[in-house]
């Protein structure tokens, strides 16, 4: 983390902290420091957690903050100080530290000393003893299921790592119904505010009321007389409505395709095509800051089978409906009046679908990714783990059901026995700050770029986010001071970061609130899941070695896809992969690495990675040095471009301003400055070319197109040469 460049803690003085906070008391500040100098002694951990317990409040500037953290581990021999260290009576109440201290003895035997220290054995048991860890999950959350497996696992011909929940069938949505053990059906499941509503008293949907409008639907769904098993999609923003829809599709033996609302037409008809959808739930337009941004129109422009379309404005009328298509309102009508509040659950084998989800499709046709009545469990699984959803949480996630994330939050909420806090609105603004203070919000889910945004606002200024517990972070890599600051507006509650997939149902590698967590780091593979590292050559490195490479996984991970609709699963995530102990690896894609005190760090896609003088180097990497070069800098892309006429690949950083508005007057000199920071992580790599661009191509879920800058700049520099 560069912390040689920063002045040590205990030499920050008064005045150092009045020109980081002009304004400030710097007396009381400094004198605060040298109390916290005192209790924590030498121990830079123990300084770094005593400041945050005593100084360092959401209030204090972030430079304050800033400037302890990195003077707190100046010189400090890792490179992943921890920026939150859990507390043994906090930790015993977590969900896994509740269970491990009533079994602790019976899973992992006279080894077991508490849940922080032996949490390391619980990993090791998940994958040694699935049947055991499985059961003890299942049986903690409340799973049920109307014919019980004969076994947790078991070896397969069909499937590569092996059949999970033989003979067991189940629904996932009926068990996202069912009061969870302590918790009732009157007790909250869904809590939501709109936008432009902030100061209005919040909406309550209780689990019992849930029920009831998720029978409603799928009795009106059985009404169109559709065969059971079709795809249904839903193309809408991820309101109270599209929650219901969604468990009442899968509730009755449907099968949801989950579609971004932001898709343009010719997106939407591809994944209507693929999936080979029999009707769709959508909106008549989506309302962002008083503006009316069609979504029905684009449904229609996709040429999409019979439309059930909800007006945003309740008391509205839509107008202009095709033929075929259904107001939200003749759609409910449908159903028989007597039985609409109650359904029997459709049960199903383990292994049929329930939702098909896309891969985001930048490098050609979306893969088409099932899941199953097996993948909410992988889902909630991870929640009650990683991010330790208990009963009575209030979860939120700024996500869309055409994303994974978003049946991950329902899932992930409603299993756990917590409830899902939905703001109808854009996530950047004090809107969104006010709806998780106000709604008591203890876990919350985002991705880096939403914490930036919020940084270089200042829009969570004044608003109490300290019934937060942990935050938990996913899509992209994050930036230390990103989440330095965000750590900080909650008192210091740690950011679980979390990295898996769509075809995974969750996470493969995660944090814990049982271990410390450094920022822009995991501590931990998920629970049941094992991580290798590929070398130059393509084969696992030891486990527990310190390297680089593109991951691969162990094929035995319970929730992960088996098939694909439109390519082949075999080949995709097989085929070309070393063994290891007799079985073949799974293909996930991403660079990561191992840090010398057993973190791993997220490097981008395998393919994000670049050749410069023979060296392999990530994207992502260059790019955190290139992001402090200069406090204008927003972010920065790095690209290899190769030069016209062929030869090695040259470094290009795209940047973006935090003010738009200004101009960089010598692209040279930042072109310098680059070079200069990058001479600290290898003096051979050097910068060819800087270019200033508005914006980062992004996917919808948030990734950085760099294959779409690297097209567009090797397009420049080809132009540019035939002017010539």
């Amino acid at each position: 983390m560069a912390a040689a460049s920063h002045k040590p803690v205990g030499a920050i003085t008064a005045d150092d902290l009045a020109t980081a906070a002009p304004g400030a008391d710097a007396a009381a500040l400094h004198a605060a420091l040298r109390r916290a100098l005192g209790a924590g002694a030498a121990d830079p951990g123990a300084v770094w957690g005593e400041l945050c317990r005593s100084l360092l409040r959401p209030d204090v500037p972030f430079a304050v903050h800033r400037m302890l953290y990195y003077g707190c581990f100046a010189g400090f021999p890792s490179p992943t100080p921890p920026a939150w260290t859990p507390d043994p009576e906090e930790a015993a109440v977590t969900n896994v530290g509740r269970v491990m201290e009533a079994r602790g003895r019976e899973l992992l035997g006279e080894a077991y000393k508490d849940p922080i220290t032996s949490f390391p054995d619980l990993y090791k048991f998940s994958n040694d003893n699935p049947e055991a860890y499985w059961k003890m999950v299942f049986g903690d959350m409340g799973v049920e299921f109307s014919v019980v497996p004969s076994c947790i696992w078991r070896e397969s011909d069909v499937y590569p790592g092996g059949e999970w929940l033989p003979g067991a069938e189940l629904n996932a949505a009926a068990n996202c119904l069912s009061p969870r053990p302590g918790r009732s059906s009157e007790d909250v499941a869904i809590v939501w505010r709109d936008e432009g509503k902030d100061s209005e008293p919040l909406n309550f949907m209780t689990l019992e009321e849930l029920r009831k409008k998720v029978c409603l639907v799928a009795n009106a769904l059985d009404a169109l007389s559709l065969p059971k098993g079709s795809a249904i999609a839903i193309d809408m923003p991820m309101t109270v409505n599209a929650v219901v829809i969604y468990l009442a599709i899968v509730l009755a033996g449907y099968v949801v395709v989950s579609i971004a609302d932001s898709f343009a037409a010719p997106a939407i008809s591809t994944r209507l095509k693929i999936s080979e959808t029999k009707a769709i739930f959508t909106q008549d337009y989506i309302l962002r800051d008083d503006k009316e941004l069609p979504l029905y129109g684009r449904v229609v422009e996709a040429n999409a089978p019979m439309a059930i379309v909800i007006p945003v404005r309740g008391s509205l009328p839509i107008k202009g409906l095709r033929v075929n298509d259904l107001s939200w309102q003749d759609f409910l009508g449908r159903a028989n009046g007597t039985k609409a509040e109650n359904y029997a659950a459709v049960m199903q084998p383990a292994y049929a679908f329930t939702n098909i989800l896309f891969s985001s499709g930048t490098t050609g046709e979306p893969k088409a990714i099932p899941w199953t009545h097996i993948t909410p469990l992988k889902a909630a699984a991870d929640g009650w783990c990683h991010m330790d959803i208990r009963k009575g949480d209030v979860v939120a996630w700024p996500t869309n059901l055409g994303w994974m994330m978003g049946p991950w939050l329902v899932y992930a909420s409603l299993l756990n026995g917590a409830s899902i806090a939905l703001y109808n609105g854009s996530p950047n603004s004090s809107g969104f700050a006010k709806f998780v203070q106000d709604a008591k919000v203890t876990m919350l889910g985002l991705v880096p770029s939403i914490a930036r945004t919020w940084k270089n606002t200042d829009c969570t200024a004044g608003f109490d986010w300290s019934t937060i517990r942990c935050f938990s972070s996913s899509g992209e890599t994050s930036s230390v001071d990103d989440y330095l600051w965000l750590m900080g507006r909650a008192c210091y509650k740690p950011v679980i970061e979390y990295c898996g997939g769509t075809e995974i149902g969750g996470g493969f590698v995660s944090g814990s609130l049982l271990q410390p967590q450094a920022l822009s780091a995991f501590s931990t593979p998920a629970m049941g899941c094992s991580l290798f590292i590929l070398d130059s050559s393509g084969n696992p490195m030891p486990q527990d070695s310190v390297g680089i490479g593109e991951l691969a996984l162990d094929p035995v991970l319970f929730g992960s896809s088996t098939t694909l609709l439109n390519a082949d699963h075999q080949e995709v995530y097989f085929n070309g992969m070393p063994e290891w102990n007799g079985k073949v690896l799974r293909r996930h894609g991403d660079e990561f690495e191992r840090t010398c005190d057993g973190y791993y760090r997220a490097h981008g896609r395998a393919d994000d990675t670049m050749n410069l003088g023979g060296i392999k180097v990530s994207s992502i990497e260059i790019e955190r040095i290139c992001n402090r070069v200069n406090d204008a800098i927003l972010e920065t892309a790095a690209i290899g471009v190769p030069p016209i006429g062929g030869g090695p690949e040259q470094l290009t950083i795209a940047v973006v301003l935090k003010d738009q508005s200004s101009q960089v007057e010598d692209l040279n000199q930042l072109k310098l400055a680059f070079n200069a920071a990058l001479k600290k992580l290898n003096p051979l790599f050097k910068v060819y070319s800087v270019a200033v661009v508005p914006s980062l191509p992004r996917t919808a879920s948030n990734k950085v197109m760099r294959r779409v800058l690297r097209k567009e700049f090797t397009q420049a520099a080809q132009a540019k040469k035939s002017k010539i």
